[in-house]
């Protein structure tokens, strides 16, 4: 099968799943046309890039020249990028076929791809159950085979949480190893472009590709990236570390607990060292992510005026202030203007250094504990979320619920560290849930290597 054989393939799969509202804009015309100039050189294999004709879509916030990007917000209704995003301009160097952009939660402000002004996008295993969030539509798209990998962003475990509810793979790298240029800002000291995939293989090719120092992103790491998927293959016995605290919290589903206490055990029985490590944090790690968070989401969400671009009020207007008043109300959904407030708030006069200053200090503490766990072990283990995929509308007016979503997934970005959701077991109800893994700061590698193990002796057991 050529490369335009195979973008046929999956425009097909992606119209007869159109309902699955996975996709913002398909690219059918353009992939084609991509396609054909790659089948061009399929004689000479040593012209092609490392991702030749690979088929993938991307989410809803990163910039691709001349295409839209719009957050899944009204605020950016139209809006078209003037520049690809680092990340997404390295895909396109190599050979890959970007087939779309793909669904989300408002400015990647949600857990359960509820918040889209294009609607919510439906989870392919269950319909009547969300997919996770932000990064839905992406998680979907891999999923139903409507590509073969996807990217999204994570900020508090929006590649992970829907990774974990759609039964695939979901990698986010530590701060700094991906360029956040060209990526629309939610958080900036929490973002990171993350990797959806059926494998750890084409993970690694993925985050080798993007990887790098980038002269438009002054948080990008200039430490030298290694070839990721030369590593991938190794029997090494690991030291990983658990918090017990995390699989004694109320929130956490039986079914989970029992599967990863199973999953510990069989890991000492394979040679690994797993030691338990008390975890004091676990009850702060969601207040302090959301106060620093919505802080920073005020800061940068300002930006959208209805001046320069995005949508602008066709009310009457009486002055500026009214404009920006008008624009902002009518352009941004109840999540985001939710996030926005808050974080105003506590910025504020009065309540700084009672609850950002706070935050920041026990962000210090997660991330000097981090340290002193990684200088003993190579690895910790914990659940991705308490539960399984919910029903949608089951938290929508339940705002503590919907946020204890993330109690496992947020500390990855507050500390900065990688981490990645493996698709691991089954629940009693039929949905997957999967296994988080975490590594040191920029260590990727060890992270994939072990994942490569999970998911090979996953595939011989079945």
């Amino acid at each position: 099968m050529n490369c335009t054989d195979l973008v046929h393939t999956y425009l097909d799969k992606i119209s007869k799943c159109i309902h699955l509202n996975a996709f913002v804009e398909i690219y059918s015309e353009e992939a084609l046309k991509t396609a054909s100039s790659l089948d061009l050189k399929k004689h000479d294999s040593s012209t092609w890039g490392s991702l030749y004709g690979v088929v993938i879509g991307i989410k809803d916030v990163l910039c691709y020249k001349d295409h839209l990007v719009t957050a899944g917000s009204a605020i950016l209704k139209n809006h078209k990028a003037i520049y690809s995003a680092t990340a997404v301009q390295r895909l396109l160097d190599e050979d890959a076929i970007i087939i779309g952009n793909l669904n989300c939660d408002e400015f990647a402000m949600g857990s359960s791809n509820e918040n889209s002004v294009y609607g919510k996008v439906l989870n392919a295993l269950d319909e009547d159950r969300v997919p996770g969030g932000s990064s839905g539509g992406s998680a979907v798209a891999v999923l139903a085979d409507l590509c073969m990998v996807s990217l999204g962003s994570d900020t508090g475990g929006s590649v992970r949480q829907p990774a974990d509810f759609c039964g695939i793979i979901g990698m986010k790298p530590g701060y700094g190893r991906i360029s956040r240029f060209g990526l629309l800002a939610y958080a900036s000291s929490f973002d990171q472009i993350g990797i959806f995939s059926k494998n750890t293989e084409d993970v690694a090719i993925l985050l080798r590709v993007m990887s790098g120092v980038d002269e438009y992103d002054s948080t990008c790491s200039d430490s030298v990236v290694p070839n990721y998927p030369d590593l991938l293959q190794t029997d090494k016995k690991f030291n990983i570390a658990y918090f017990p605290q995390s699989l004694t919290h109320p929130s956490l589903d039986p079914e989970i607990k029992n599967a990863i206490e199973q999953m510990i055990a069989e890991l000492k029985e394979k040679g690994h060292k797993v030691t338990p490590i008390d975890f004091n944090y676990l009850d702060y790690v969601v207040p302090a992510y959301y106060v620093l968070t919505t802080a920073e989401a005020s800061s940068n969400l300002s930006r959208y005026d209805g001046v320069r671009y995005g949508y602008r009020t066709p009310r009457p207007i009486n002055d500026l202030s009214d404009l920006y008043k008008k624009s902002r109300s009518e352009g941004f959904g109840k999540e985001v203007k939710k996030r926005i407030m808050l974080g105003t708030f506590v910025l504020s006069t009065g309540y700084y250094d009672a609850y950002y200053a706070k935050a920041q200090q026990v962000r210090r503490l997660i991330v000097e504990k981090t340290n002193e766990i990684f200088s003993n072990n190579e690895l910790i283990l914990m659940p991705t979320v308490p539960s399984p995929a919910f029903r949608f509308g089951e938290k929508s007016n339940d705002a503590i619920e919907m946020f204890l979503g993330d109690l496992y997934t947020v500390y990855a970005n507050l500390a900065g560290i990688p981490s990645i959701s493996l698709p691991l077991f089954k629940h009693s109800n039929g949905m997957p849930f999967g296994l988080q893994v975490l590594s040191n700061n920029l260590d990727e590698a060890s992270l994939l290597q072990f994942s490569n193990q999970l998911m090979k002796e996953k595939v011989n057991t079945n």
